[in-house]
């Protein structure tokens, strides 16, 4: 359940993340999706949807925090 476009990604991530935050939740997303396809490569009982979120959380995470109620960038320049 790969996504193609930012508009498919769940309301909740789109709600909440700048469109930048988003390109790298899809690709981050994207990526976990094809690396942990096999039940062996992941940690515990997660399912590969629940990997992949985590992952691409992981991923945003990286580049913006949130403050108060917002998610903005670690660096102005993003």
């Amino acid at each position: 359940m790969p996504y193609s476009e930012l508009k498919e990604l769940p309301k909740s991530v789109r709600s909440v993340l700048p469109e930048h935050a988003q390109e790298i939740y899809l690709a981050a997303f994207n990526n976990a999706w094809k690396e942990y396809s096999d039940s062996d490569d992941r940690q515990g009982e997660n399912s590969r949807e629940e990997t992949a979120h985590k992952v691409a959380w992981s991923a945003v995470k990286q580049k913006y925090e949130k403050v108060d109620d917002e998610w903005q960038s670690k660096d102005s320049d993003d």
